[in-house]
């Protein structure tokens, strides 16, 4: 899906990665426990939530006060976008984040750089940079390198052993220097690219990721590519390959259109697919701007009040 023009509060921009290493070489990244508290109560220390499903927002309809004032809660997790030479640690989102006891989902776009020189070392610099800042928060942030790598994205030239490369190299970069209270997430697109490699070849393996994802959105049928499609249907062929994976699973972004259906009905749906269908996944993050498609949460009365429903369900208020 997309990538956004600056929105509310957000920064979007580029990012890029790369470096090889063999499977033999895969270090942990082991959480500190004793990074602050910005994992839900009784959450892990990779911000597993112990009971039910964080929920997450992308703020590009409005304020973060305003947004949250219309959805009747403060969300658990909040998404922002943000290029490679962007200081995401001292970023006025990450810092409000904080302090207001949410959890930075860090988006960080590639954009412009090349895989061969993350791979080869010449941009470690940068990287060293944000883990030494982001260490120094002493609370844990949700860290999304290079998402829907399978997608239109296409980074590291949709060669999935550079991808790998470059997101294991900044990886371990984070891991020299400290920087324990990252929550590595990968999250590719519910659809690979035609002709491309699936989803999965670009896994870097168990021990560079804490939690996998998934992208998708219910496109509506307001063209002749798509078809409206419920929110099992978008999910279900890429939740169960990533379960056989054993991580916790985000929905890294996620939205409805209204037309073609009734999108107050799919968002009812959320919870009761996530209990019934999904209990693997632990975190959901609508994607609330108006964009390619009608994707904020108040598209119309009864889609937001139908958010408001769902957010305000115990199942997303662990």
């Amino acid at each position: 899906m997309k990538k956004l023009l600056p929105a509310v509060g957000l920064v979007i921009s580029l990012t890029v990665l790369t470096v090889s290493c063999s499977m033999s070489e895969i270090r942990p990244t082991a959480l500190s426990s004793t990074s602050r508290a910005e994992a839900p109560k009784g959450g892990s220390e990779i911000l597993v939530p112990a009971q039910g499903v964080l929920l997450g927002h992308y703020y590009g309809a409005g304020s973060v006060e305003d947004t949250d004032a219309r959805i009747g809660r403060k969300p658990n997790i909040h998404l922002s976008y943000y290029g490679w030479a962007d200081d995401w640690v001292a970023a006025a989102a990450t810092r409000a984040d904080l302090a207001s006891g949410r959890i930075p989902l860090i988006n960080w776009e590639p954009f412009g750089v090349s895989f061969d020189d993350i791979i080869d070392g010449r941009l470690d610099a940068t990287i060293a940079a944000r883990a030494n800042g982001v260490k120094n928060l002493a609370a844990k942030v949700f860290l999304d390198f290079a998402a829907e790598m399978n997608e239109e994205e296409g980074w590291g030239g949709h060669l999935p052993d550079k991808y790998i490369a470059a997101y294991r190299h900044i990886h371990d970069i984070f891991a020299e220097n400290s920087a324990t209270n990252v929550v590595w997430v990968w999250c590719p697109n519910n659809t690979d690219s035609a002709g491309g490699p699936p989803a999965m070849s670009y896994y870097p393996g168990d021990e560079y990721v804490d939690w996998t994802g998934i992208d998708g959105y219910n496109w509506g049928n307001s063209d002749a590519d798509f078809d409206w499609q419920s929110f099992h249907d978008v999910f279900a062929d890429s939740y169960a390959r990533l379960t056989e994976v054993g991580k916790p699973i985000i929905i890294g972004e996620m939205a409805s259109d209204e037309a073609g259906g009734d999108k107050g009905r799919w968002i009812d749906d959320v919870v009761p697919t996530l209990k019934q269908s999904f209990p693997s996944i632990k975190a959901v993050v609508w994607f609330d701007v108006d964009k390619e498609r009608h994707w904020q949460i108040n598209s119309s009365a009864t889609s937001l009040a139908a958010y408001r429903r769902m957010a305000k369900d115990p199942y997303l208020n662990p």
